[in-house]
């Protein structure tokens, strides 16, 4: 039987500065709700792990030495892992940055963010939204500069672009609500219309679809 109490949030730290990984273990587990279910320094000892233990949220350097942690993404999706992605690092260039929105992370946190911070956004990437730090968030949107149009999509609505960018901010749906004047129900209705018209189930999707497809349609949607 587990030590834990369910619905315990399982989290697997890789990162290949032993210091950093084993501190930020001792501080997650000491929270109410999070069970560090491993640490790691390389991707082939993340991925045994992610094939015998359940991980809901795994929390990455994208610098692993030699290895790169988007590869790591890529490798972990291909075994089937479903878990939520959120990027710890202490600085990633615009390019990397907007791959790794598209491979669909949940977030990149910022290493000289507080331990608070980080708490707070785990338990918001595993609520379903995006954590995005803004500067990051907009030298990705600059440098993914691929916007292919997807055939038959229809255009987004001016109330979608208002939603999307609440989502961009990694608001949450009361959030955006407040900000544009109208209910929660409304906010979440449109962003099930937004699922439905991108053909997503979540809002990390979400925002990797708008940044392949929608670039342009949302900027020029947007009042500055």
């Amino acid at each position: 039987m587990s030590e834990f109490p369910a619905g315990s949030i399982r989290i697997l730290i890789v990162d290949d500065h032993t210091l950093f990984r084993e501190s930020v273990a001792r501080l997650l587990a000491a929270e109410a709700g999070f069970e560090v279910v491993g640490h790691c320094a390389s991707a082939a000892e993340a991925l045994r792990t992610l094939a015998d233990r359940t991980v809901d949220i795994v929390l990455l350097d994208f610098d692993l030495g030699g290895e790169n942690g988007l590869d790591l993404v890529r490798a972990a999706r291909r075994h089937g892992f479903r878990g939520k992605v959120l990027v710890v690092t202490a600085g990633i260039d615009r390019r990397r940055a907007a791959e790794l929105i598209e491979s669909g992370i949940a977030g990149v946190f910022m290493k000289h963010n507080s331990a608070a911070s980080l708490a707070r956004g785990i338990r918001d990437v595993m609520a379903g939204l995006v954590w995005l730090d803004q500067e990051l968030l907009e030298a990705a949107w600059v440098a993914g500069a691929r916007p292919v149009p997807a055939s038959g999509t229809r255009r987004l609505t001016e109330r979608e672009r208002q939603v999307l960018s609440g989502v961009f901010e990694g608001l949450a749906n009361k959030q955006i609500a407040g900000r544009l004047g109208v209910s929660e129900s409304s906010v979440k209705a449109s962003l099930q219309q937004l699922f439905s018209k991108m053909g997503v189930r979540t809002r990390s999707q979400l925002v990797r679809v708008v940044l392949e497809h929608h670039r342009e349609e949302l900027t020029s949607g947007v009042s500055p």
